[in-house]
């Protein structure tokens, strides 16, 4: 494989993986924020609806451990793609 085709492949699978993240931070954030939240708030923690929990700062949590997974996720295909 040469450096085009190297370089080619990396961004391919870089935005393969950004785009896959965002599609399940956009389907957490989306579904139990907003779809979702009238059958998530039957659960409930403590006094807390678990609809309005998601809605609040669930969505952002998601959107945290995403970044790690996006930090693993990215090691592995610099790894993959290293000269």
């Amino acid at each position: 494989m040469n450096d085009r085709q190297r370089h080619h492949a990396y961004w391919k699978a870089n935005t393969a993986l950004i785009r896959n993240l965002l599609l399940v931070w956009a389907g957490v954030s989306i579904g139990c924020s907003i779809l979702l939240v009238r059958p998530l708030n039957a659960i409930s923690f403590g006094k807390i609806p678990f609809g309005f929990w998601m809605a609040q700062q669930g969505s952002i949590f998601i959107f945290v451990i995403l970044i790690f997974i996006y930090a693993l996720g990215m090691e592995k295909i610099d790894r993959n793609y290293k000269e």
